[in-house]
Parts: structure tokens; sequence; C-alpha cells
């Protein structure tokens, strides 16, 4: 007889026994009929007890975690930039449990773009599955109100940056400019395509975080970035160059990154901190145009061998570049080199030189640095079509030769990025 059957059976033999003590009389006959069918029921409740399967996670089975238990868990899940746990900042939304032991919420983001969002629900997952109640968890991303965002950004108390355990990097280079539309970002590409050829090991953070172009010049598709327990996971082009910009977290290329300075700043440091490199020799960070946070926040804040400035041949170009020299000399971040990109034009039938956007300024420059490298590169057309297609890895060109020489020895200081 098995467990279930047993108890069936003396739960019947009870109420039987507990009957026929009655007198035969009406009461009796009406009492004997009541008893038989609370017997009728308990037999049928006590069936369903001793049937029920012997794990709650069991599909139909009664799940036994309560929604506390959950949110207790999930305190120990915390947004890296605010500080707090995403249940104090009101992250953890439409929490449900249901039948089988499933779990699902909706984590709400402070931006949606936030480059953790992956992480923190790797985090999520791993430990509510660790209750033994818990079969399933489902997340959805949803995104904070502006009250809301105001209110969790009052509460942040942000981790000490700390480099990802399983990094080592070599030289930390930023490339620079004052003014947009001198080619920083082709020749950021171009710089870590020569590197890899070379057999280093090179990795590109963008940090113009509104406006990234590095992504396209590898022909990188939007929303290419996940996690892992470990970080952030980089994209890899097919020369093994390791990218992490905005545009790889937003789902579609053209979307719009609106943000202010702090989150900027933030979103920067932890695409540095966070992201899983792995062992690079050189780092470049391709820096928006100008002197303001993001600058202000790489130069400040990561571990710099030096930098390059990229400049044109106009004189506005010229007179702003200027201004980020006495950045970099005010913060004594030595300047590796000058390249003055568009410099000239050479005609392929003559070979005659044509300064279509004036005579350079290279020289002057250079002189104001303290740097020997200048560089003047010609226009390109061959290279600016391989940019626009995303090609950039294929470009056959030796133009930045001189460059390699002069800042890949041992005589720049390596950081120390440990």
């Amino acid at each position: 007889m098995t467990a279930g059957s047993w108890n069936t059976h003396l739960v019947g033999c009870c109420w039987a026994t507990c009957c026929s003590g009655l007198p035969n009389t009406g009461a009796s006959n009406s009492i004997s009929c009541a008893a038989t069918r609370i017997t009728s029921t308990a037999l049928v409740l006590w069936t369903a007890l001793c049937s029920a399967p012997s794990s709650p996670a069991e599909k139909g089975s009664v799940v036994l975690i309560t929604t506390g238990q959950i949110l207790e868990v999930l305190q120990k899940v915390v947004d890296p930039e605010l500080g707090h746990n995403i249940v104090e900042l009101g992250m953890v939304r439409d929490l449900a449990i249901h039948p089988g032991g499933d779990v699902s919420f909706t984590l709400a983001l402070t931006i949606p773009t936030c480059p953790m969002k992956d992480h923190m629900a790797f985090n999520a997952r791993q430990l509510l599955t660790t209750l033994s109640d818990v079969n399933k968890v489902e997340i959805t991303f949803g995104e904070m109100t502006e009250e809301e965002r105001k209110n969790a950004f009052s509460m942040a108390r942000p981790i000490p940056p700390k480099l990802n355990a399983f990094n080592k990097i070599g030289k930390v280079i930023a490339v620079m400019s004052g003014k947009g539309g001198v080619g920083k970002s082709s020749l950021t590409a171009l710089l870590a395509v020569m590197l890899a050829r070379g057999g280093k090991k090179v990795g590109i953070l963008d940090a113009d975080v509104t406006g990234p172009s590095i992504p396209k010049l590898f022909g990188l598709p939007a929303g290419g970035l996940r996690g892992s327990a470990q970080g952030i996971l980089p994209a890899i082009t097919p020369l093994g160059i390791r990218i992490v910009s905005t545009n790889l977290l937003v789902p579609e290329e053209d979307t719009a990154v609106i943000w202010r300075g702090p989150l900027i700043s933030g979103t920067i440091q932890q695409f540095y901190n966070e992201v899983l490199w792995g062992k690079l020799d050189v780092l470049l960070v391709d820096l928006p145009p100008g002197t303001a946070d993001a600058a202000i926040t790489v130069i400040k804040n990561l571990p710099l061998s030096g930098a390059l400035l990229v400049t044109s041949p106009q004189q506005l170009a010229a007179l702003v570049v200027r201004k980020a020299v006495h950045m970099l000399q005010s913060l004594d971040i030595p300047v590796l080199g000058l390249i003055e990109n568009f410099s000239y034009y050479r005609d392929p039938q003559t070979g005659v030189i044509h300064e279509i956007f004036g005579p350079s300024h290279a020289g002057e420059i250079a002189e104001l640095t303290g740097t020997s490298l200048q560089l003047r590169l010609a226009i390109d057309p061959a290279l600016t079509g391989l940019c626009d297609a995303g090609q950039i890895e294929q470009a056959d060109t030796t133009a930045l030769e001189p460059l390699l020489a002069l800042f890949l020895p041992a005589s720049i200081a390596v950081s120390n990025s440990n």
C-alpha cells in the first residue's frame, strides 16, 4: 500500500469507526450522512495532499516563495554607477510569481542604453535561481520617469572605479582634436588597424559618447555589446581589435544619445573599468572634439601614457587645437605627436601638391607642444570610401608608419593599470 492509499484508508477507517457507534435513529442517520459527506471531502483533500509533487518547482505545484524573499535576494544586485541596490533605487517593478516557480519582473533603468543593464540582469537571474522554489526568471527592461531618475541620481554613491581583474592594459593613448570634422576618429581607427597588423593587441574606447563613429568605420552593427559575469564584452573585429562604444548599446545606429555631463563621464569610466578588455598592448581612446566633460574625465581618471593631437590646415582648427594643447600641458599629459589631416591633395596624374584648405600650421603647433613628431597627411579619397563602407580594416596605406615608430618604443612609460 502506498503512502497516499494508506493515509486515505486511515481517514476512512476513522470516520467509519466514529459513525458505527451512533444509535440507529433519524438523527443518527443525519449525522451519519453528514459524516459520510465530510468523509468524502476529507478523502478528496487528503488524497490531493498525498499526491502533490515532492518538489514545489515542478509544474502545477504549490510555490512557497514570497515576494519578500525575492526582494531580499535582489537587494544583493547593485547598480555600479549609483552605488545602491536595485530594490532601494526602485528599479524592480511588476514583480510576479507564477505557477511552477517562474518569477518575472521589470528592471526600470535610469537610461534605456545603460551599459550595465545586461550585467545587472545576469546577476539577478543567478541569485534568484539559487532559491529552491524558483524555476525560471524572466526580466524585461523598462525606463524610469524623469522625476524617478532625478531621485535615483540624488541617492548616488558611486562605487570607486576598479579595473576589471581580468584586464592588463599597457599604454593608454588619447586621440583628440580641437574641433570636429578633422578626421580624428578615422585616424584612430586606422592607427588601430596598423597596430593590429603589426601583431599588437589593440582596443578602442570610443569616448565620443553622444557622437560615436568608430562602430561605423568597422562595420559593426548597433546593439552589439553584451554583459557577462566578468563584465561588459567588447565587440571584436576580424583583425581582433576590441571596441566599445555607445553606438553598440543603442538599438539603432541613428538613435540619439541625449545625456548630460555626469552620465557621459560615468559611462566613459565604466567603459574603461568594467569592459572585459583582457590583455592589451595599446588602448586608444577616441575623444570628442574640444575640452569638455569627456576629455576632462579621460585625462583625470584614466592612466594616460600621452595624447595624439589631430588638426587640419584651417586657421580655425589650428586655433582650437591650441586650447587642447594648453589643457594637456596644465595637466602634465605629454603630447606624443601632431597629425595634420587633409593637409594637401596630390594630383595622381602630375604629382603636383594642392593645399586645398590653406597652408600648413603643423610646424608652429608642434613647436608649441614640444613634440618632435608632426605628420602631414594627404587627402585620400580611397580611404574615405572604405570608411563610409565600414571597411577600414581593408585600407592599404602606410601613412601612419612614422607615427608607429615614434610612439610605440619602450621609452614611453607603460601605464600601471593592474
